[in-house]
């Protein structure tokens, strides 16, 4: 079973390539805008499918990685959150086991395409934008 589909809007935005994502290894976290709200997600190899997820817990709203990019378990079997243990099948996002209930992390359409990974924009997942002014200064 694979991760539920978004309905994608435009072009893919190229990540990585295709090779910077091993299996069950270390994920490629980028950052997005949610609703116009900064979020970060992440694509991860499993059973030889690319997946992508919002970085953000169902529990909690708090980014799940442990250390920067690694989302599984020590079995490499399931994403767990580093903050309070909740655990999610890869394949689908379903939660499995601890605090998140009978919820799912929200996907984020991942595809490859000759040797390169591409994340595709949805309805309430949008690229960052790069020609805008930071809101915070610094001094």
């Amino acid at each position: 079973m694979t991760a539920p589909e978004q309905t994608v809007c435009g072009v893919g935005e190229a990540l990585c390539a295709s090779t910077d994502i091993v299996e069950r290894g270390r994920a490629w976290v980028w950052d997005v805008l949610e609703h116009g709200r900064p979020v970060r997600a992440f694509a991860l190899r499993f059973d030889g499918q690319l997946i992508g997820y919002l970085n953000r817990c169902v529990h909690v709203a708090a980014e799940m990685d442990w250390q920067p990019g690694e989302f599984l378990d020590t079995d490499q079997r399931w994403i767990v959150c580093s903050i309070h243990g909740a655990t999610y099948e890869p394949a689908n996002g379903r939660c499995v086991g601890g605090p998140c209930g009978r919820g799912r992390l929200k996907p984020v359409a991942v595809r490859e395409l000759d040797g390169q990974v591409y994340w595709y924009p949805s309805l309430d997942i949008r690229p960052v934008p790069f020609d805008t002014a930071p809101s915070e200064t610094l001094p």
